[in-house]
C-alpha cells in the first residue's frame, strides 16, 4: 500500500467555503479513481502547521494506482480548482508501508 500525503497553503483571499468545496470535491474521488482505498482531508488546527491550512491523506493499493491518480480528469478537475482559489504552495510525501 501506498500513503499520499499533502499539505496545503491558501492564498489569503481563498475563502472558507472554497475549502469546504475542495473537500467535497476531493473525497468523490474515492469513488472515480480506481485504486483508492481511503481519503480523507481536513482543516489543519494545529499552531505547528507553519502556515499548512489543510491536510489530505490518500491510500492506494500499490504505486501504480497512485501514478495513475496523478493524470486521471478527476483528479486534475481537482487540481485546476485548487489552483483557481488560491493555492500557495504544498508539500506532498508519499511512502510505502
Amino acid at each position: 500500500m501506498i500513503e499520499h500525503i499533502v499539505l496545503l497553503k491558501f492564498s489569503s483571499k481563498t475563502t472558507e467555503e472554497q475549502k469546504q468545496e475542495l473537500i467535497r470535491k476531493t473525497l468523490l474521488l474515492r469513488n472515480e479513481i480506481p485504486g483508492i482505498m481511503d481519503i480523507r482531508q481536513g482543516n489543519n488546527f494545529s499552531d505547528r502547521s507553519q502556515g499548512f491550512e489543510m491536510g489530505l491523506t490518500v491510500r492506494f493499493e500499490d504505486r501504480t494506482s497512485l501514478e495513475n491518480y496523478g493524470p486521471h480528469p478527476s483528479h486534475q478537475e481537482v487540481f485546476s480548482y485548487l489552483q483557481e482559489i488560491g493555492l500557495e504552495d504544498s508539500i506532498i510525501v508519499d511512502f510505502e508501508i
